[in-house]
């Protein structure tokens, strides 16, 4: 007869060997986006240049991480440009961390300062026009703040989509998150997890800044030509893709957990 004073931590010790394999398994469903060694799987698009083509090395891969680079430039001229992940994804979890280098491109936009971004449920780079500087998309924003201002992370922005929050069809382009400023040249860590068309969640250095719902279409909007889908349509799936904005970035550790696996 087992003494009951050995049920509890037997118990105990079940549940905690449950949650260690239950997180285990998960970790094993992490996949690496970025092989750290080069561009493979990935692809290329820059404003005025053809699928493929990346203009003045802009896009790199060494040493695991994948950059921005500016030094081939002379001059940033609307040259605008986003490197894709070549498969879609629907419901899922991506992680990364980025940080910032140097200064600003000369010609870049104002807004293009210690700027970048993330792009989810996005248009695919083939189905861009050649002179397209954005992808129909929801934009995980980038960016950190001077060294005497405040500047939110983390922030939402929307070509060619609109979001939904607290129950409000949003239409601004442009929403800041709730995050602390990120200053200087440190690595920050993002997740973005991202559930259809029902949820979409930001965190910057593990702490939620932002949520939003229903993402969708927004076939008005002039400056990123939307010809695939008709107003209003609900976004449920789409590519990922790293900006080039003007300002040099490098992004690492660049996982996905697929929670439709």
């Amino acid at each position: 007869m087992i003494h009951k004073r050995f049920i509890i931590p037997s118990v105990f010790l079940y549940f905690l060997i449950s949650i260690f394999n239950y997180a285990n398994a998960q970790e094993q469903k992490w996949i690496s986006l970025f092989n750290g060694e080069n561009l493979d799987g990935w692809t290329i698009k820059i404003s005025g240049q053809k699928v493929g083509v990346n203009y003045k090395n802009t896009f790199r891969a060494k040493d695991g991480i994948l950059s921005v680079n500016y030094d081939q430039y002379q001059t940033f001229n609307n040259d605008f440009g986003h490197i894709f992940y070549n498969q879609k994804f629907s419901n899922y979890i991506l992680k990364l961390d980025y940080r910032m280098r140097g200064e600003q491109t000369p010609g870049g936009p104002s807004w293009g300062i210690r700027n970048n971004g993330i792009m989810i449920h996005s248009q695919s780079p083939q189905s861009m026009g050649l002179n397209q500087f954005f992808p129909r998309s929801i934009e995980v924003q980038l960016l950190n703040g001077a060294q005497n201002e405040e500047t939110p992370n983390g922030n939402v922005c929307t070509p060619g989509t609109h979001i939904v929050m607290d129950g409000n069809l949003i239409k601004k382009h442009c929403i800041n998150s709730n995050s602390v400023t990120n200053r200087g040249e440190q690595w920050v860590s993002v997740e973005v997890e991202v559930r259809g068309n029902k949820l979409i969640r930001h965190k910057i250095n593990g702490v939620l800044v932002m949520e939003y719902t229903n993402p969708q279409i927004d076939a008005h909007d002039e400056e990123t030509p939307v010809n695939d889908l008709p107003d209003l349509s609900p976004l449920s799936d789409g590519y990922i893709a790293l900006q080039s904005e003007s300002h040099a970035f490098d992004f690492r550790n660049i996982m996905l957990l697929d929670l439709d696996q």
